[in-house]
C-alpha cells in the first residue's frame, strides 16, 4: 500500500520499499516504519502495491515526477534488486519518459539507494567469499540513474543485518529518518557532480510493435506477472527456514 504523510520538512521524497518477506525482515521493516513516520514522503510498499506484479505504470511516473529524491529501500538479493524493484525498473523507466529521445521526466533529481545485506561488511573483499568489495555491485544503480538524468547520491548500506546487535539496527535506522528528514539540506550534495548526460541515438531505440506484436507481449507480460506472483507467494509460504532476513 502506499502511504504519504503531510508535507512538512521533506522536499517530494517518493520511497520505493520493496522485500519480499517483511515478515522476517529485521531492518528493513524497521526502516519503513521510519520512512512512513517521516512528515511529507510518500512510501511505496510495493509486494504491497502490486501482488499479483502488474505494476501502475502512470501511477508510478506521476509519483516520480512530483519526487525531488527517489529512495530505492530493499535487501540485495543475488547482488542486485528483489524481482519487483527490478520489474518495476523494466516497466517504469521507459524510453521517450526516463531516457532517451524526449525522455527527460527524471533529469535534475535525486537517487538514493538505501539497502541491506546478510553478510558482514567483511565478506565483500577479494579474499572473501563474495570477492569483490561491495561498490562492485553497484555500477547497475548508478548507470540506471545516469541513463535518467538523475544524480545518484552515496548509498546508505548496513551490512550483516542477520546478526547486527539491536542496538546497532536501531542506530542505523535513526541515521535513516533523520537524513530523510533533513532532506536536500545534506552538506555533501554541494560536493557531488551534476547529473552525468548520457543522451540515447534514436537510432538504438526500440523498434516500435505493431497490434499483434503488443498483444502477444502484453499476453506474456501477464503470464510472466503471474507466475512471479505465484513463485512469491510460494515462497512466502515455504521458506520459513529464512527466519531473520534483511
Amino acid at each position: 500500500m502506499t502511504t504519504t504523510t503531510s508535507a512538512a520538512g521533506a522536499d517530494g521524497i517518493y520511497v520505493l520499499a520493496a522485500h519480499p518477506h517483511w515478515r522476517d525482515s529485521r531492518v528493513n521493516r524497521q526502516l519503513l516504519a521510519a520512512a512512513r513516520a517521516v512528515p511529507g514522503v510518500q512510501v511505496n510498499d510495493l509486494y504491497g502495491s502490486y501482488p499479483d506484479f502488474s505494476i501502475d505504470v502512470e501511477a508510478e511516473q506521476a509519483r516520480l515526477a512530483r519526487a525531488s529524491l527517489v529512495v530505492l529501500l530493499h535487501p540485495i538479493q543475488w547482488y542486485s534488486a528483489p524481482p519487483l524493484q527490478k520489474l518495476w525498473f523494466d516497466d517504469v523507466l521507459s524510453y521517450g519518459w526516463a531516457y532517451g529521445h524526449g525522455g527527460t521526466a527524471l533529469q535534475g533529481k535525486d537517487c538514493w539507494l538505501v539497502a541491506t545485506t546478510g553478510g558482514p561488511d567483511a565478506s565483500y573483499h577479494p579474499q572473501s567469499y563474495n570477492r569483490y568489495f561491495f561498490d562492485a555491485f553497484l555500477p547497475p544503480y548508478e548507470q540506471t540513474a545516469a541513463l535518467c538524468g538523475m544524480r545518484f547520491l552515496p548509498p546508505l548500506v548496513f551490512h550483516g543485518a542477520r546478526r547486527a546487535s539491536d542496538a546497532e539496527v536501531a542506530a542505523h535506522v535513526e541515521v535513516f529518518a533523520q537524513r530523510l528528514g533533513s532532506y536536500p539540506q545534506w552538506p555533501e550534495l554541494e560536493e557531488l557532480d551534476a547529473c552525468m548526460a548520457c543522451p540515447v541515438p534514436e537510432t538504438d531505440r526500440p523498434a516500435e510493435l505493431d497490434d499483434a506484436d503488443k498483444a502477444a507481449s502484453a499476453a506474456l507480460s501477464a503470464a510472466t506477472a503471474r507466475g512471479l506472483a505465484s513463485m512469491s507467494a510460494a515462497n512466502e509460504e515455504n521458506d520459513n527456514n529464512e527466519k531473520g532476513t534483511a
